[in-house]
């Protein structure tokens, strides 16, 4: 893939899930990254794994300022930048609380604009700048017991259009929605809950997943970071402000089980 050789990467929430299968995906073509997390066994294993660390909590201005500096002096400079950080929780109405809102809304969605506003100089400076955020299909259409969860999702939409518009024609914006990812740590929370609604096992939810699909499976934290690297590349240069949907077509107005 061309334009990923050379990159200079950070990627936020880049110590599990998808933000390390992205990691992994960008320096296997050839980029330099540094992941950015709270610090944690998770975080010494990406350490141990070969990989520039930095620490902070997404929601401290003081500490993302000092983590990206750290990160650019590390990799000698930015060109592109991942935001994964994220959290989740799924709860009914009347069972949420301030805590769980504020806590789900910083991360998600303010986190992304501090990471965001502390890189913009490096990553304009580049004359060659990315921004991948990641949201979610919660974003697209609002999921119930995820209130603020797709609250956050559909606000990083919004902040990455809103970006892309800013920071042209030297930095591209844009999006990635993906499904849930069972194999990652919130693909597994998400898992529970389904079991849990639908008394069924992990595997007949799996095979409910594949039924409706279109691409009859679920995603990957893999599909998320091919598409990821493909919007990081050369050849997306002419792309920005969009939200892509790696859904295995599951949006789509399609007759369940057809493609079988």
């Amino acid at each position: 893939m061309s334009g990923i050789d050379g990159r200079k990467a950070l990627v936020t929430g880049g110590a599990s899930g998808i933000g390390l299968g992205i990691a992994r995906r960008l320096r296997a073509g050839g980029a330099e990254v540094a992941v950015l997390d709270l610090p944690g066994d998770n975080l010494r294993d990406v350490r141990a794994d070969g990989f520039s660390v930095v620490t902070a909590d997404v929601r401290s201005r003081d500490e993302v300022a000092e983590a990206v500096a750290e990160a650019c002096e590390i990799l000698g400079g930015l060109d592109t930048l991942v935001l994964s950080a994220g959290v989740i929780h799924i709860k009914p109405l009347g069972e949420v609380t301030e805590e769980d809102w504020d806590l789900t809304l910083d991360v998600n969605l303010k986190g992304a604009f501090l990471v965001t506003q502390a890189a913009a100089p490096q990553l304009v400076a580049s004359g060659r700048g990315r921004v991948v955020a990641i949201s979610s299909d919660a974003g697209r259409c609002g999921v119930p017991l995820l209130h603020a969860y797709s609250a956050s999702k559909a606000g990083l939409i919004g902040l990455a259009q809103a970006l892309a518009s800013e920071l042209a024609p030297h930095v591209t914006v844009n999006c990635l929605c993906p499904v849930s990812t069972p194999e990652t740590g919130m693909g597994q929370q998400v898992l529970a809950w389904k079991r849990k609604a639908t008394g069924g096992s992990d595997r007949k939810v799996l095979d409910e997943i594949s039924r409706i699909f279109p691409m009859a499976r679920a995603g990957t934290s893999d599909d998320v970071a091919a598409a990821a690297e493909f919007l990081i590349s050369d050849g997306a240069g002419f792309i920005t402000g969009v939200a892509l949907d790696v859904d295995g077509g599951a949006a789509l107005n399609s007759l369940p089980g057809a493609a079988q």
